[in-house]
């Protein structure tokens, strides 16, 4: 990206800031942009007075067609709106920035119905699928070092007790801390979780067991800055969990879509399965309404 381009993307994350939006958000819509710049120059749009509305509708054509750099899947709905989002901020900030032939927002946003999208996109894993995963985790990382290679594979351990056997939402069990836990009593006591609410979760004795093992046989011997019980960074538990898809022989669980999310997603149609009433679920989930575990019946039906 030229220094041009490179000039206009850091005083538009600037401007960001000025409207309250916070970090993370302010960071995701600048590498939006960032992206859009890097392809505006290799369609020879070398500077932000040759960009017009025709650049930037080929530039949405061509998002929904492309793989994500970060996933190597296409975007999702939601993903695509942002981008789109993100390009419309930035034509308001060409405007509100003196230029007069900044183009106009497009405003184009793809509706779909989200109960609809999560069941049609939501392919669980199986109980025995899970099983096979973890059995995995003492082939992964092979070729590192000992030390390197235990960290990651405690780590592993940590994110299929949290994810899969307390069912967390992926931030949820990121920001854990040791104090949170209670071995006493053998639950979780999650803050903030989403809609800023907190909760108690129990820890049947796998994973309690896993949860103390790791941080008193790993955990407690690091000095890190930082007090969550995952010493490595969000994105990097995603690759591990990959790592443990690809150390597993099923050719079939190779060929699944794997993230954190869906570890959740497959204890609640586990526990569905197993006979476990919707309100028992959803509290355990930490859902606010039963619609939104009433989407689990869908995915199990199908």
């Amino acid at each position: 990206m030229n220094n041009h381009y490179k000039n206009i993307s850091e005083e538009y994350s600037q401007w960001f800031d000025t409207l309250g939006y916070n970090p993370k958000t302010r960071k995701r819509y600048a590498g939006i942009i960032r992206q859009f710049f890097e392809w505006s120059e290799a369609k020879n749009v070398n500077h932000i007075t040759l960009l017009n509305h025709r650049h930037i509708k080929n530039y949405f054509e061509y998002v929904q067609t492309v793989k994500s750099r970060k996933t190597q899947e296409t975007y999702s709905i939601a993903q695509l709106n942002d981008i789109f989002f993100a390009v419309d901020k930035l034509c308001q900030f060409l405007v509100e920035m003196g230029m007069n032939t900044a183009p106009a927002p497009l405003n184009i946003r793809i509706k779909h119905d989200q109960q609809q999208a999560t069941i049609d996109g939501t392919i669980p894993f199986t109980i025995e699928e899970i099983k096979q995963l973890q059995q995995a985790i003492p082939d992964t990382y092979a070729n590192l070092p000992f030390a390197e290679r235990q960290a990651k594979q405690y780590e592993l351990r940590l994110i299929f007790a949290l994810c899969y056997g307390c069912a967390l939402r992926r931030m949820e069990a990121f920001n854990l801390n040791a104090k949170d836990v209670d071995f006493d009593r053998k639950t979780l006591f999650v803050r903030q979780g989403k809609n800023y609410k907190d909760r108690i979760v129990p820890m049947n004795d796998n994973v309690c067991n896993t949860v103390k093992d790791y941080i008193y046989n790993f955990r407690h011997r690091l000095k890190l800055p930082h007090n969550r019980l995952f010493i490595h960074s969000l994105g990097h538990l995603h690759v591990m969990l990959k790592e443990a898809q690809r150390a597993t022989e099923n050719s079939q669980i190779k060929e699944k879509r794997l993230y954190l999310h869906l570890l959740r997603h497959s204890m609640a149609t586990h526990l569905l399965q197993n006979g476990m009433d919707i309100e028992s679920i959803a509290r355990f989930l930490g859902h606010s309404s039963l619609v939104s575990t009433q989407v689990y019946t869908h995915i199990v039906n199908r």
